[in-house]
């Protein structure tokens, strides 16, 4: 499918869940959703567009955040629950069915021969700019790459795109909050293993109690101190590395 002069790969919803294929007619008119997706373009055909709206996104449990392309879910007006579905991982995993045993063994191959001496990545996600910005600089003056997210939902796009070394994590943001994030993490087969140091305000056993019990690692409290900081990046950095 061919728009504004580039090509998208024309995919059926139905089929990238896994669902019956609906027919249709050839004289029947049936809206795609544009999707762009790193270097992915994808049009993806979809039975019918009702319109836009704003929503809350609700996490959902670790039996269903596990299925590849589950997002969250929100509640309507009405009180009926609607899934949310992420198009990341369902085009890329669509894409991997499609490829041959050769193919995915020459892109395992190619994704090993990453350069070992590169800088660490480090996600920072915080809805204050301030500590955005003064943690960017802290790490960036160590050598260390940095890109940024206001919230879960913004840290969740990006992740579709890339996965850092290390993701330095707040709790209290809109839209979606540091333990729904850690959360979706570590349901996530590409993302589960992404070593999380989660730094926020409320440093109550409770808080802390609740992170470690979804597999946060660090638990450091606001405002934090520099070389704390630095010492638990860079030991948790070290552990990812004797175990690769």
């Amino acid at each position: 499918y061919s728009y504004t002069g580039e090509d998208y790969q024309l995919k059926e919803l139905s089929v990238l869940l896994g669902t019956e294929r609906r027919e249709s007619g050839d004289d029947e008119m049936t809206p795609v959703l544009m999707s762009r997706i790193g270097d992915q373009r994808a049009a993806i055909r979809v039975d019918a567009v009702l319109g836009s709206r704003e929503i809350v996104v609700k996490s959902v449990g670790p039996q269903i955040s596990s299925i590849p392309g589950i997002f969250g879910a929100t509640i309507l007006g009405d009180g009926s629950v609607i899934m949310i579905l992420d198009l990341g991982p369902l085009v890329r995993r669509g894409a991997a069915l499609q490829l041959g045993p050769d193919e995915l063994a020459d892109g395992d191959e190619a994704a090993d021969a990453e350069p070992e001496d590169r800088p660490p990545t480090i996600m920072v996600v915080d809805d204050s700019i301030t500590m955005r910005k003064v943690t960017t600089r802290v790490l960036q003056r160590h050598e260390m790459e940095v890109s940024t997210a206001k919230d879960g939902v913004d840290a969740v796009e990006q992740l579709q795109d890339s996965v850092p070394d290390l993701m330095l994590l707040d709790i209290e943001m809109p839209r979606m909050d540091g333990f729904e994030l850690a959360t979706h993490m570590r349901n996530d087969e590409r993302l589960k293993k992404v070593p999380i140091i989660m730094i926020t305000s409320r440093t109550g056993d409770k808080h802390r109690d609740r992170a470690m019990e979804i597999g946060v690692n660090r638990y450091l409290g606001k405002p934090y101190q520099e070389a704390e900081l630095l010492s638990n990046v860079r030991e948790l950095l070290e552990e990812v590395k004797a175990e690769s």
